[in-house]
């Protein structure tokens, strides 16, 4: 009785093992053949940049077909800023860190105060803030061609405060505080704000990040 109950034993052990290995294969088999995340969850298209003629901070042309097959980040400040430019500004040089140099992704910051900031005045601004040119671009240029791209594609204002109501000189512009992520055939792809009342770049960043990555592996 006991033979025969040791015997039972053992093949319930080995019927259990069997069965755990197999479900075990099921498993890595269904997670390997799963579709990723970015497949089941696409970032929706938000708009379609237009073409456009800018020129950066080295005083080259730039156009929109330079960017293709580039994912980048865009946001549009003026060098003469006292308010929230700096902190984006520092914000996207975190991002341009963050971002490993191997993704094909850049960094895009338009000018709104394209009389004054000139090319020279955009490269040293950069410089400020560690930016690598050859991974984060300062665009300046015509005023209609920079509000074109600004709010026609990116979807981001910039209207110029009246002087009645500057605090200072340099109080110039009222502009947009996001940060605008395009894809590789430059459609706007997700709008995250990067600076104000109740924003926390903390829950922002990893977002922002996680999103640029999943678009770098779109084809």
């Amino acid at each position: 009785m006991s033979k025969t109950r040791s015997s039972f034993d053992r093949l319930a052990l080995v019927t259990l093992i069997v069965f755990s290995v197999f479900a075990l294969g099921l498993l890595v088999f269904a997670r390997l053949r799963a579709p990723r995340d970015d497949a089941i969850n696409p970032l929706p298209v938000i708009s379609q940049v237009p073409a456009f003629t800018l020129t950066n901070e080295l005083g080259r042309t730039v156009t929109r077909a330079d960017l293709r097959g580039q994912v980048w980040v865009a946001d549009i400040i003026f060098t003469r800023c006292a308010g929230p430019c700096p902190r984006m500004t520092q914000k996207l040089s975190d991002l341009q860190n963050a971002v490993p140099r191997e993704l094909p992704v850049k960094l895009v910051t338009l000018t709104t105060d394209p009389e004054f900031d000139q090319p020279a005045i955009l490269k040293a601004y950069g410089g400020r803030f560690g930016a690598d040119f050859r991974r984060w671009m300062f665009l300046t240029g015509a005023k209609l061609e920079i509000a074109k791209v600004a709010a026609d594609g990116l979807k981001l204002s910039a209207l110029e405060k009246p002087p009645a109501q500057r605090t200072n000189a340099d109080d110039l512009f009222i502009h947009s505080t996001m940060f605008v992520v395009v894809d590789k055939a430059g459609r706007v792809r997700g709008v995250y704000e990067s600076t104000g009342e109740g924003v926390n770049w903390s829950e922002v960043r990893p977002k922002l990040l996680a999103d640029v990555r999943q678009l770098a592996r779109e084809k």
